[in-house]
């Protein structure tokens, strides 16, 4: 049971929603690409507030933030950790005094910053120093929020960093490791697991997978995958950057190109093969995206799982693409339930084709696609044609033909080398985009972009301000159990005759190459809910049952009323 409508007396209130005259405009200011200081960068606008535009609305944040946002970490304590990759020069925001990198191999000093620190509440950032190569890398958090990070290019390949969260201290940075990963892992993916290690699978001409922190049980340290040998295309690879979801039996689901396993890492067996997905190829460089729907808890049950894949290119496409020939990118989607005697792909079109399209799992369960571009493929110059609109899908839509809804489009492409992720407000954070080699942004069609914005989604807008849950809170704490009841209240702005709730949790997701590693919702069952006084609530709801369902670590609870989130509160599960 995850909806809980209340039914009560009409009351003798009036509901007065707030015209979206009453907003100031917000104008697009040309961006001026220049080196930026290291000190805190105040904002141009302050965030959050609530749109007009019931298709979502666009706010620039930040004409520069000084790097390109390759790769986006969301932490507990509302900030977002951002990076490129080292080797595109210097950046367009220098390090503190003092601090600088020597015989890198694009320049002999390097005093730039290449990641930064995000501060969400503040919308600042401050400048952070990565000691090798994070391109193309990878990253999950840990049980206790840390962020373990892995891999990137030539120094960096075999590196793993950890960033662990802190307030109010300038000088907490990156750390590096003096223990490697095992083999080389460039385009691989992690996941935390239930026991609170993190797994990292594939990667360029690395099929296999390992752990981090290893176990005196892993003999040797990586353990060979036959699967990514088997799905990968000559000449073009389309295997690197494999989705994963950790299952609730606690197994791995792995896909990649078109095809996709159940592996037992434990014993190291795959346990299932699943039917390929029809059309076009999925994985890196041939990019689409991938989301597994939400799991709807209810005890003594097990969830239903189900996976949702979109966009991406035809065989060859990459080929062509650096040939100057550039195939038009999927507008396929397709969703397997897991958990099905026989399970099978069922296929949907999105409003457009894409590659490279992000897919984000929203608070109301709903999925929102976008960035990527219309025609090509994954790599430097190799797409044209970016898909501004975002896309809105409904899962539970029964009529598949009005499951998609198109939004408002954006004004800056964001194409190879741009990210997305969810806020604990609600909000989209976008940024990123490069598709040359080193930062170009004169003389190029598709500019690198150091830009930074934030979408709201519809359920922002003004229109819905009077459903909106305020003030939650949640009263055994922020530490929770498993299969622990607890309750959350919260305000509503105005009395509501008709309420109907959901309570989503929802882990932040370390997001690059249009994949959202660690991504996965959760609604809670929902035991009841009590009318405290007038504009007050109390939702009662179990937590998790198992780490199978929701590996430990920190998660975003958001309640969900009549289609419309609250801000979330930050909890651990352990």
């Amino acid at each position: 049971m995850g909806l809980i409508k209340i039914q009560s007396f009409s009351f003798l209130f009036t509901i007065l929603i707030l015209s979206s005259s009453s907003l100031p405009h917000r104008h697009r200011h040309n961006r001026h690409h220049h080196r930026r200081n290291s000190q805190l960068i105040p904002s141009i606008f302050h965030p959050p507030f609530i749109p007009s535009n019931v298709n979502g609305e666009w706010v620039l944040l930040h004409e520069s933030i000084g790097v390109s946002a390759m790769h986006m970490q969301l932490l507990y304590n509302n900030k977002v950790i951002i990076f490129d990759r080292t080797d595109f020069g210097a950046s367009n925001l220098s390090l503190p005094q003092g601090k600088c990198r020597f015989d890198d191999e694009v320049l002999d000093v390097d005093c730039s910053a290449h990641s930064v620190l995000y501060d969400i509440l503040s919308n600042t950032y401050r400048p952070l120093m990565v000691q090798t190569d994070v391109w193309c890398s990878s990253g999950a958090l840990n049980s206790d929020g840390t962020l373990i990070q892995t891999g990137g290019y030539h120094a960096g390949d075999r590196k793993i960093r950890l960033f662990s969260p802190c307030d109010g201290d300038v000088d907490c940075d990156w750390t590096e490791l003096p223990q490697n990963l095992t083999v080389q892992r460039w385009y691989a993916s992690d996941h935390i697991l239930p026991d609170g290690r993190v797994i990292i699978v594939g990667g360029r001409k690395a099929f296999s997978y390992e752990f981090f922190p290893k176990t005196m049980d892993d003999n040797g340290g990586v353990f060979h995958l036959p699967f990514l040998v088997e799905t990968t295309d000559p000449m073009e690879e389309n295997n690197l950057y494999p989705f994963l979801y950790i299952l609730p039996d606690g197994n791995l689901y792995i896909f990649s190109n078109q095809r996709s396993i159940v592996l037992d890492y434990v014993n190291h067996n795959v346990l299932r093969e699943f039917p390929m997905i029809p059309g076009e190829k999925r994985s890196y460089p041939a990019t689409g995206s991938s989301v597994m729907l939400p799991l709807r808890l209810c005890q003594g049950q097990e969830p239903v799982v189900e996976v949702m894949i979109c966009g991406g290119a035809w065989g060859g496409a990459y080929v062509k693409a650096l040939e100057g020939e550039f195939w038009r990118g999927s507008s396929s989607c397709g969703r397997m339930r897991l958990t099905d005697p026989d399970p099978k792909w069922v296929m949907e079109e999105m409003p457009s084709g894409r590659v490279m399209p992000d897919m984000l799992l929203l608070p109301t369960g709903d999925v929102l696609i976008l960035n990527g571009a219309a025609n090509g493929a994954a790599g430097w110059e190799n797409a044209i044609d970016p898909v501004l609109n975002p896309g809105l899908y409904r899962p539970d839509e029964p009529d598949p033909g009005r499951r998609f809804t198109v939004l408002t489009p954006t004004t800056i492409a964001r194409m190879y080398h741009s990210s997305a992720i969810l806020l604990p407000d609600g909000r989209i954070l976008v940024g990123g985009s490069n598709p040359h080699s080193t930062y170009n942004f004169t003389g190029v069609k598709y500019p690198t972009e150091l830009s930074l914005e934030a979408f709201s989604p519809p359920y922002l807008a003004t229109q819905y301000a009077h459903l909106r849950p305020l003030n939650q809170a949640i009263d055994v704490g922020q530490v929770l159990s498993y299969g622990q009841q607890f309750s959350i209240t919260f305000t509503l702005p105005f009395p509501q005759p008709d309420a109907e709730f959901m309570v989503s949790m929802i882990p932040p997701s370390f997001t690059t190459h249009s994949f959202g590693m660690n991504q996965r919702l959760l609604f809670l069952e929902i035991v009841g809910v009590e009318r405290l006084f007038m504009f007050g609530y109390r939702v009662i709801v179990f937590a998790p049952p198992t780490r199978n369902i929701a590996p430990p670590g920190y998660y975003m609870v958001f309640v969900v009323h009549q289609g419309v989130p609250g801000h979330s509160v930050w909890v651990k599960i352990q």
